[in-house]
């Protein structure tokens, strides 16, 4: 399966956030649309993603004076992305090879969605399912 049919069952939707919104508009944000990640985009597009992890980093090393420190400073700026060709296994290794749950789709240079860990999972787990099928209807049908 490829990542563009992932993307075709979830949505190609993709929460975005400016470099210069403040770490507690960005806990607003995750919290209120209950996702993991958001893709930082500027005036040229990507230039970043910022996660969960990144906030309790940086809220880890600065105190509660991260909440006025903006979205640039915590970001992941080496954004691992896929295209929708790439196969949902390959994507697959590269989250874990990385340590990544969350990658951006990118197609001719333009954001074309995001795919979770958890989508992967879902993903695989469906076609386990669809397989576990088959070969119930081959061995009943005998």
């Amino acid at each position: 399966m490829r990542i563009a049919d992932v993307l075709r069952n979830k949505g190609a939707g993709v929460l975005t956030i400016a470099p210069d919104t403040l770490v507690a508009d960005l806990i607003r944000g995750l919290v209120g649309r209950n996702v993991g990640a958001m893709v930082v985009v500027g005036p040229d597009g990507l230039i970043g993603i910022v996660s969960e992890r990144d906030v309790v980093r940086m809220l880890h090393e600065h105190g509660a004076g991260a909440l006025g420190r903006r979205v640039a400073d915590i970001m992941t700026s080496e954004v691992i992305t896929c295209s929708p060709e790439d196969s949902v296994d390959g994507l697959s290794v590269l989250m874990t090879n990385h340590r990544v749950r969350h990658v951006p789709v990118v197609e001719e240079g333009r954001l074309a969605g995001i795919v979770s860990i958890g989508d992967v999972v879902k993903t695989r787990m469906e076609q386990l399912q669809a397989e576990r099928e088959q070969l119930e209807a081959y061995i009943t049908q005998g």
